[in-house]
């Protein structure tokens, strides 16, 4: 006998999905995500990540993203270890870095096509995986972060052969783009791309364009940096005054409506906040239930674009 349908708006595990549900690869998951990147922090407490992650999961989340550059290796390992398969969660990587614990920076391009494989085939050891549902190849178009120099400037049809080589071979289920130009998302279509993760926010909105080409092609659109940025010179949306007034009058935080701006702002938004306190992670989904009426999108649309294009030398 079969089973009967799960309604979209519940995960596998039975919880209502946080934030709603959205489209990733031709999978329907929870519109809010977690971004484990912060895991790095509990490398020396691993049940402490290994119950943040499970607490996701209870939470609604079906939708993690990682690399195996985060921590060399550690938070791959701490979500083989956490997520169940019959938790049904999608897990995303991403390629084109790699560490470097003695350099001035924790990590290093890795752009080229042989680097991108050897990134893939890390991620599927690490993870434990046959498969990755979705691998987004990360460029160096655009948003904060390092700028590709010498060997490691590759054209973009170099790397996306590479990746599509990956997924004909069942390695990759699906190909996605990460700080990227208009310019190269359009040149990239044609390859299939599942989603973009770019720098995003109230007040880093330059991308409005290529959101909306997103939309347009069913392409997810999954912002990195939505709060603001940590960087020096980048404004941080929490310490915005229309936003800290609209979460006095919603008895929420200012980060709860700034996420939930994003979420009124497109329906193939979808978000995936990083933390790695546990008060933190249940903030983060409430922001799937604050509601913003009318007047208060108008007033938060108004606020001007106030981003910096930051490279790390």
């Amino acid at each position: 006998m079969a089973s009967p349908a799960r309604s979209p708006q519940v995960t596998a595990y039975g919880a209502q999905r946080a934030g709603g549900s959205g489209q990733l690869a031709g999978r329907t998951v929870s519109r809010i995500g977690f971004g484990a990147m912060q895991l790095e922090r509990l490398r020396n407490d691993r049940k402490a990540a290994i119950a943040m992650l499970r607490r996701c999961i209870e939470l609604g989340i079906d939708h993690i993203d990682t690399a195996q550059f985060y921590g060399h290796g550690f938070v791959n390992e701490v979500i083989r270890e956490a997520v169940r398969p019959e938790d049904d969660v999608i897990v995303v990587s991403k390629v084109g870095a790699e560490p470097d614990p003695d350099g001035p920076l924790p990590l290093r391009l890795a752009q080229r096509p042989e680097q991108l494989r050897a990134g893939v085939e890390d991620n599927l050891a690490s993870l434990g995986l046959e498969q990755i549902p979705l691998v987004n190849l990360r460029r160096t178009d655009t948003g904060p972060g390092l700028r590709a120099e010498g060997d490691q400037v590759v054209a973009l049809d170099d790397q996306l052969a590479v990746m599509t080589t990956l997924r004909d071979e069942g390695k990759i289920g699906a190909i996605g783009l990460s700080s990227v130009s208009l310019d190269v998302l359009r040149s990239a279509l044609p390859a299939g791309i599942a989603c973009v993760q770019n720098a995003y926010s109230l007040l880093a909105r330059d991308d409005e364009a290529m959101l909306r080409l997103c939309l347009e092609e069913g392409i997810a659109w999954v912002p990195y940096f939505p709060l603001g940025s940590a960087f020096d010179g980048m404004p941080k949306v929490t310490d915005e005054p229309i936003v800290i007034t609209a979460a006095r009058e919603l008895r929420a935080t200012p980060a709860q409506v700034a996420l939930a701006w994003l979420l009124h702002h497109a329906p193939n938004m979808l978000l995936i906040p990083g933390t790695a306190d546990p008060e933190h992670l249940e903030a983060n989904v409430e922001a799937g239930a604050v509601t913003l009426d009318k007047a208060t999108l108008s007033a938060l649309d108004a606020v001007p674009t106030r981003s910096g294009d930051i490279a790390l030398d």
